[in-house]
Formats: structure tokens, C-alpha cells, sequence
């Protein structure tokens, strides 16, 4: 069988790079992996005031806690309260004094949306974890990001509220070997349907015509 140069290139350079990440992303379940141990240990770290952005993930499952000088708005989310119930998490936009920093703060959870707390501000305690966040699934795989917003997940609820659950380290995804897994069957299937695209070109082909005997 011959085979066609610039196709068996292509096809060669694709199957390479998606071995390539199957390969890169069982790198990045070894970092995920002591990410995530590392986020565990935090847990039992003192408590911290709550840090200044930008920062990075380190902070994450750590306690700490900060004065709200005032409530600037409330937004919602759907969560669950402590007992695993779902809900309405209500998170608000804290005035902290801090150069003007703002900062997201869990304030609980309610049964159905809409709820407006009358909590207005004061000393919060609870877990830091990350604030909600609407970068597209792609861009968080494959773009260099900024560090996302971190938020607080207070222990006492707002009067009304329900206590939110509290950040785990366990609830932080390690896809990478599913990933890796993914991009090395698409690199089988790709070399397994190229060739059985050549075997079907070889029997399209016009049979050479048979010299006459003499």
C-alpha cells in the first residue's frame, strides 16, 4: 500500500499533538493532586484576615474572617445549606474599608429565591473559597486566566438564613486522567479510521489493466 505524503502528514502531526495532551494532562493530575492535598491541610491552619486580590488558590479552605462595613448589594446563587439541603445562597457585596476592596460574602441560604436579608454588615467569620466565577469551560482548560475572585463562607447565617455548606477540598475536580484518557482515544481513532480511509482507496482504485499474451 502506498501511502498518499500530505495526508499521512496531517493525520501523523494530529495524532502527535493529541498524544501530546494526553500526555500534558497527566502532568497536570500530579500538580492537581498536590493542589489538592495541599488545600486540605489548610483547614487546620490558624485563622488569617481575609487577603487582599489579587491572589492565587493557596488561601483556599482556610479560616479567616473581616469586618463588612456595609452591605453595597446582594446577589443569588443556587447551594446547598448545611444539612445538604438545596436552595438560594445569598451573597453579599461587603465594603471591607480595605482601599476600597470589596468583598463576596455567604451569608446562607434560603428555600426559595427572591429573599432580600435585612443583614447590614459587622465582624464575619467562616472558610475562604472561591467566589462565583462565569469563565467559559474552554477558556479555564486551554487560556491563561487571572486568579480567580475569593469569597467568605460565613459560619453564623444572616437572621432568616440557613448556614451555607462548607467549603471542602474534596469538591475541587481532578479530571486530568479522564482528559488524558479522552485525547489517547482520539488519537487511536483517528489512526484507526485513516486507515481504514486507505483501505478503502485501495479497493476504489482502478485495477491495472492485464498485458495482452502473445
Amino acid at each position: 500500500m502506498k501511502l498518499p505524503l500530505v495526508p499521512t502528514i496531517l493525520v501523523g502531526l494530529a495524532v502527535a499533538a493529541m498524544i501530546g495532551l494526553g500526555i500534558w494532562q497527566l502532568d497536570r493530575r500530579g500538580e492537581k493532586e498536590a493542589l489538592i492535598a495541599s488545600l486540605a491541610a489548610n483547614r487546620d491552619l490558624p485563622a488569617m484576615a481575609f487577603p487582599s486580590p489579587p491572589v492565587g488558590d493557596a488561601h483556599l479552605f482556610r479560616r479567616s474572617g473581616l469586618m463588612c462595613l456595609d452591605v453595597a448589594g446582594w446577589s443569588e446563587q443556587a447551594g446547598r445549606d448545611a444539612s445538604g439541603k438545596s436552595g438560594w445562597r445569598h451573597l453579599a457585596d461587603c465594603r471591607t474599608g480595605a482601599e476600597g476592596m470589596g468583598v463576596q460574602v455567604d451569608m446562607g441560604v434560603s428555600t426559595a429565591p427572591g429573599m432580600k436579608p435585612a443583614w447590614k454588615g459587622g465582624a464575619v467569620t467562616g472558610t475562604i473559597t472561591h467566589a462565583p466565577d462565569s469563565t467559559p469551560l474552554l477558556a479555564s482548560l486551554f487560556g491563561k486566566r487571572p486568579p480567580r475572585n475569593l469569597m467568605l463562607v460565613a459560619d453564623t447565617p444572616a437572621p432568616g438564613l440557613a448556614a451555607s455548606a462548607a467549603p471542602d477540598p474534596s469538591s475541587v475536580p481532578n479530571n486530568h486522567l479522564a482528559y488524558a484518557v479522552q485525547w489517547f482515544l482520539f488519537a487511536g481513532i483517528a489512526m484507526v479510521i485513516y486507515v481504514l480511509a486507505l483501505r478503502w482507496r485501495e479497493r476504489r482504485a482502478p485495477s491495472a489493466p492485464t498485458p495482452p499474451q502473445s
